[in-house]
């Protein structure tokens, strides 16, 4: 299984902070917000790989704190050639860029030719403070055999009309989406953790040129519910989302000394 880092935003809400410096490569007390992710992604015997996908504004700040890291499992760093948040390629659109370095193999005498499908892909968002391990996420999948996605129960409407909202059966077995609904459906919210398994590649690499948007990252597992069987994980624990200046500072001065 790969794991696929979506870091290639340019968080304009954080402000100067962020201006030339990637927000998942900010400080919580000694370690990285994506750094804290990884330490618990990397110990989970079935992922092999971590995939981080930038811009090409951010790539020589990635590279270089790729390789000061030591992790069990090596680290590629994709540069999605986009330099302004104008220009961004958005979530799905560098997700399936991933897939297609996975895809390309070089032949003896430098020429690229297609391969079969990579695994299994577990594909996160790089801006959030996780209570609780991928391991749990990862035997989910395996025991469904499925792709899957997380949720949670919110309570709130409000905040459930800013985020995908699902419906799922006894079973845990999605039987629809919707992103930012205005009625929502149920209280399940859905936040930015995927697994995708590798035989329903076929069907996220071409979801965009079939309609799929490009933007958010819960725009391709809204595609795919209705195209696949795709089963929920409720969250054992909580999360926090580093979305804005002041909700950075707040998880540094709560966590900051974890």
């Amino acid at each position: 299984m790969k794991n696929i880092v979506i870091a290639a935003g340019y968080a304009t809400r954080l402000g100067e902070l962020t201006k030339n410096f990637p927000k998942p490569l900010l400080k919580i007390g000694k370690n990285t917000i994506l750094g804290r992710m990884l330490d618990d992604i990397d110990s989970i015997p079935e992922i092999d790989e971590h995939l981080i996908v930038t811009n090409h504004k951010f790539a020589p700040i990635f590279m270089e704190w790729a390789s000061q890291q030591h992790y069990t499992k090596p680290i590629t760093i994709i540069d999605d050639g986009t330099e302004t948040n104008d220009t961004r390629l958005g979530a799905v659109c560098d997700l399936l860029l991933a897939i297609d370095k996975l895809s390309e193999e070089k032949t003896a005498d430098g020429e690229t030719v297609n391969r079969n499908f990579p695994d299994d892909l577990l594909v996160v968002a790089a801006d959030n403070l996780l209570f609780f391990s991928f391991r749990e996420f990862v035997d989910f999948a395996r025991q469904k055999g499925t792709s899957c996605i997380m949720c949670h129960n919110e309570p709130s409407v409000e905040h459930l009309q800013r985020t995908g909202v699902i419906e799922v059966d006894g079973d845990m077995r999605v039987l629809s989406m919707e992103e930012k609904p205005q009625v929502p459906k149920s209280h399940w919210a859905v936040p930015p953790f995927y697994i995708y398994m590798k035989h329903d590649l076929p069907l996220v690499q071409h979801a965009v040129a079939d309609g799929c948007g490009k933007d958010a990252p819960g725009n391709l597992a809204h595609y795919m519910v209705s195209r696949t069987v795709m089963h929920a994980w409720p969250m054992s624990a909580g999360r926090f989302d580093i979305g804005s200046l002041d909700t950075y500072h707040e998880a540094v001065s709560r966590f900051g000394q974890e």
